[in-house]
């Protein structure tokens, strides 16, 4: 059985659809599944089990026998959060134990990291493990992945294979969930839905123009397949970068938005909220080497037709992946 924490929630549903497709049926989802607004993503899937969260290390005690690999995808991702001891429950110490879970009982191991740990981009966008300890994230929940990445390197004992996969910024299908978390792909659609119109925040930046702020945007559905290439292929431990390697602007993005909505283009600016204003990146782009030389080659999805898929086949029609 292949077991996929995170599974009602955006990337780790995505995941477990791939999974059904490549004929894996014996899946144990485990989340919190008391959310209704979750309970779409995970209600026409197929899978053996669905263990809550706070029950899954018991059940791994149980059933570990059993288990051919697990996904770790659950994580608290709100990065408006600023209470640190929810990150330290749900992210870092929740994390730890299912590494030593693996550990413990032989399990190959895949995990969620976030391109949140770079935060600003000093030292650049490599995932090379040296800099790690370096990185200066610019939330809690940036530093809770980070920490966790940084312990993993600490350890002096490793699961036979491990992957942990720095998300840039992700969108699709499986979000509607997320509220204010979720993608800018997601908030544009119903935003042009409702008034016409799309609002961007305007630079407060030396060097870039209003909506040309960058970010390497990057389709869940090839997320979900480096996962199967990283889950079958179990080689070349480490903690890799998962973006396209190339960064686009907001314009660019919301422009796709209206063209696979058949709307006439319609953008106007405003003041990034001062919340989040000196926390805002400007520009990221992940460096793609590392995932290409451990053996991925297939190409990832340009942003247009990532937006197409997305709001022709989901959003216009309210329909899960």
């Amino acid at each position: 059985m292949i077991v996929v924490t995170g599974a009602a929630g955006f990337i780790g549903s995505v995941v477990a659809q791939r999974l059904n497709e490549e004929n894996f049926k014996d899946l144990v989802l485990v989340d919190d599944f008391s959310k209704p607004g979750k309970s779409g993503n995970f209600s026409h899937k197929q899978y053996t089990e669905r263990v809550d969260r706070d029950e899954f290390f018991p059940w791994i005690e149980k059933n570990h026998r059993f288990i051919q690999i697990i996904i770790h995808l659950g994580a608290r991702t709100d990065t408006t959060e600023f209470d640190r001891t929810v990150f330290e429950r749900l992210n870092l110490n929740y994390s730890k134990y299912v590494w030593a879970a693996c550990l413990k009982y032989g399990l190959p191991l895949i995990y969620a990291s976030s391109a949140a740990t770079y935060g600003n981009g000093e030292l650049g966008y490599v995932d090379d493990h040296h800099i790690i300890p370096s990185l200066k994230p610019l939330n809690p929940y940036g530093e809770s992945k980070n920490e966790f990445d940084k312990w993993v390197l600490a350890q002096s004992r490793s699961p036979f294979f491990w992957a942990g996969l720095k998300f840039f910024n992700v969108y699709g299908p499986n979000e509607y969930h997320k509220g204010r978390m979720a993608s800018v792909v997601f908030h544009a659609y119903n935003q042009i839905r409702e008034t016409g119109k799309m609002k961007l925040f305007r630079s407060h930046k030396e060097g870039f123009r209003d909506g040309e702020q960058m970010r390497d945007f990057i389709y869940v559905k090839d997320v979900a397949d480096v996962i199967m290439f990283l889950m079958k292929a179990r080689k070349s431990s480490g903690i890799y970068n998962l973006g396209t390697g190339k960064a686009r602007t907001f314009l660019d993005l919301v422009r796709s938005v209206f063209q696979s909505m058949g709307v006439e283009e319609k953008i106007e600016f405003i003041d990034t909220p001062l919340d989040i204003r000196d926390k805002y990146q400007y520009f990221t782009q992940a460096e793609m080497t590392k995932l290409r030389t451990a053996g991925y080659q297939e190409p990832f999805t340009s942003l247009e037709k990532g937006v197409e898929d997305y709001v022709q086949h989901y959003l216009v029609k309210s329909l899960r992946y």
